[in-house]
């Protein structure tokens, strides 16, 4: 399946779907115990019906979907049919797709990675793309080449939720600043000037705390996972991210799908998460 080049950059396609949908994005995270929890066995068939599951419950709702690669990739090539289904059927519903397979690499590599999840001929598609940048910010330059050219957006490792992170992203430079501020400086360059928001956005962990010493006013999405089963709350956001709070999209994952199988369940856990967004953020 083929899907036409998006006619509008991906950040001002999000900003829609935040305005009209709210800011909810949900993960698809089909990891064993929870395809147990639903009932269903850990193999083809249960990761065909979970995906199923959560699109048809949640895809007319939701903004965001962010399926997790690994646990479809650990299947093999049937697995990545499933995937292939999954991100045709969420954004055939009108709901964006944000890739997380976390990709990072250099030269034809790095384009290879980039022409799998960004090129609109590709079967894996998907209007964003989750990558790692510790390879040096530059290694993403075809990424983000072929994003531009394709409307698709990425979203960057910058401050990442897992205690482990911050050997790396809180390391500081001989200029005096650290990994991750110098992460979401490139992202601020990349968008600068667009309307009404850029396409190249950061993975800030919403289980931080005060990140009041980074500048995360990059004009661009800022990826909030942490709600819910990390500990995070909607709560939280405002005190996290600051002014930028109104570019936040928080993920939810086990929050949300811990309520399968049942479809209405699942829409009651993801309406109450929205609920709870637009209460600690205004403009949500």
């Amino acid at each position: 399946m083929t899907h036409e080049t998006p006619v509008t950059p991906f950040g001002a396609r999000l900003r829609a779907a935040m305005d009209s949908r709210g800011p909810l994005c949900v993960g698809i995270d089909p990891h064993a115990a929870l395809l147990a929890s639903w009932g269903l066995d850990d193999d083809i068939a249960g990761l065909e019906t979970f995906s199923r599951t959560v699109v048809e419950a949640l895809a007319d709702s939701v903004a965001v979907f962010k399926p997790q690669a690994a646990f479809f990739e650990r299947f093999g090539s049937r697995g990545i049919a499933v995937l292939e289904r999954t991100v045709a059927d969420a954004r055939a519903a009108g709901t964006l797709v944000v890739m997380d397979a976390k990709r990072g690499d250099i030269g034809s590599t790095m384009a290879a990675y980039a022409e799998t999840f960004l090129s609109p001929g590709s079967p894996l598609f998907s209007d964003a793309l989750t990558v790692s940048p510790y390879l040096g910010y530059g290694s993403l330059a075809p990424a983000v080449d072929l994003a531009r050219r394709s409307g698709a957006g990425l979203f960057v490792l910058a401050l990442t939720s897992n205690p482990e992170g911050a050997e790396v992203q809180r390391a500081v430079r001989s200029d005096g600043r650290s990994i991750g501020a110098t992460m979401l400086a490139h992202l601020a360059a990349e968008n600068a000037g667009a309307e009404p928001m850029g396409s190249f956005g950061a993975v800030v962990g919403a289980t931080l705390g005060d990140l009041s010493s980074f500048d995360l006013d990059i004009n661009g999405p800022l990826l909030a996972p942490g709600i819910g089963a990390q500990g995070a709350t909607a709560a939280d956001l405002p005190a996290v991210f600051g002014a930028a709070v109104g570019n936040v999209v928080p993920n939810v994952s086990r929050g949300v799908l811990g309520h399968g199988p049942d479809p209405a369940a699942l829409r009651a856990a993801a309406a109450g998460f929205a609920a709870e967004i637009r209460a600690a953020i205004p403009s949500a």
